[in-house]
């Protein structure tokens, strides 16, 4: 992402095999014009491909449409940029890309107050927090893709409302040519040779790659799912120690130097290693043995979406095998990973190139949990890390 997707939360809730795989190595409303779909159906109320008679008539009623409204998905996020082309490519529709350096509250707020009109977002990509908390407010429409029953139960709502897409871990990441020593775990990070170095991808009380960094160091300082406040409190010992920088990570950060040292999701960081590669910067990635937390997004479609077919054409082409090997070649890991696996249509040479994980993380917090865990972190961020 020019990097602040500011997505607050967390994941499914129990771990499940494609989660193990990470261990790998305005105006007015829309007319009718927008809302047709097979047999005389609105497309907005459609609950499945069958109720557009099959994919060639939610293809043509997409196409109708002409047009698939998204928001804060930068195209160097878990390979987006190709996924938006390949869309285009493969339907003839045209992607409005808003806010790219958005955040989940950014998209939750623009459905609400957009709603009606033809620049609301079609779809959202969401930390689990927003997505549980979107469809508790209604503002999701049920949507279940073609292989809806090959994701896990643990990464999906059971009506379609939201469902996992794709994941990674937190790593910690750094400029070898800048930094003499990479750190690669929490505790490295107290180390006197990386003042001003360590920087976050956002804010943690509205970003969920900076929240879980929270978590994981957390974790890496005898806190656990139910008990946030010691990765906190890490956080401001970083700062009174002065290696703690506030320049939100993006890659143009990272390409002039302001931000050697990344606590940021997998997924990301490797993408830089391989990016900057060519531009004399030695990226190295590691995933912290003491703080190992993983996290996936989750797809929604917008219950007054402006374009619905399109909108459920985008979530049938994201959990096709070409999407979720699309996720999978920006380096995290697809909701379909074990399903695709088992069926043989896995990229397993993408697969391959997963950050290696010392440590498996192995149990998910509950909604209850991150609802918790987010109250404590806009309670108290602000005050550990000020002065």
């Amino acid at each position: 992402m020019s990097v602040h997707r500011a997505r607050t939360a967390a994941f499914a809730a129990v771990l499940t095999a494609a989660a193990l795989s990470l261990t790998a190595c305005g105006s007015a409303g829309s007319s009718a014009k927008s809302g047709d779909a097979a047999g005389g159906k609105n497309a907005k109320t459609a609950t499945s491909v069958a109720d557009f008679g099959g994919m060639d008539g939610l293809v043509a009623a997409a196409k109708k449409e002409g047009k698939l409204h998204v928001i804060t998905l930068p195209r160097d996020w878990a390979n987006y940029g190709k996924l938006m082309d390949g869309f285009k490519a493969k339907y003839g529709i045209e992607i409005e890309d808003e806010n790219p350096d958005g955040s989940s509250q950014d998209e939750i707020n623009a459905v609400t107050s957009r709603k009606g009109q033809d620049r609301a977002p079609d779809v959202v990509d969401l930390g689990a927090a927003f997505a549980t908390s979107g469809a508790k407010q209604g503002l999701f429409a049920p949507y279940k893709v073609a292989d809806f029953a090959k994701i896990p139960d643990t990464m999906k709502d059971a009506d379609g409302l939201r469902y996992n897409d794709y994941g990674g871990y937190i790593s910690i990441a750094c400029d070898a040519k800048k930094v003499s020593a990479c750190p690669k775990t929490f505790a490295d990070l107290l180390k006197p040779e990386y003042k001003g170095m360590v920087a976050l991808n956002g804010n943690p009380t509205k970003a969920n790659a900076a929240y879980s960094a929270v978590m994981a160091a957390s974790l890496a300082n005898g806190g656990s799912l139910d008990n946030i406040q010691p990765g906190i409190d890490f956080f401001g010992k970083l700062k009174q120690a002065g290696n703690f920088n506030p320049v939100e990570v993006t890659p143009a950060t990272i390409e002039k130097g302001e931000t050697p040292i990344t606590i940021d999701w997998s997924y990301l960081n490797a993408g830089y290693a391989e990016k900057f590669k060519d531009k004399g910067i030695d990226w190295q990635v590691s995933i912290p043995s003491d703080g190992s937390y993983a996290n996936f997004y989750n797809q929604a479609i917008n219950k007054d979406a402006p374009h619905p077919a399109a909108a459920r054409l985008w979530e049938e082409y994201l959990y096709s095998a070409e999407g979720q090997n699309g996720f999978l070649g920006g380096y995290a890991t697809p909701a379909l990973f074990d399903a695709m696996k088992a069926a043989g249509t896995l990229d397993a040479a993408a697969a391959a190139k997963l950050p290696a994980v010392e440590k498996p993380f192995t149990t998910f917090p509950t909604d209850d949990q991150t609802t918790a865990a987010k109250k404590v972190v806009t309670e108290n961020w602000a005050k550990a890390i000020s002065g």
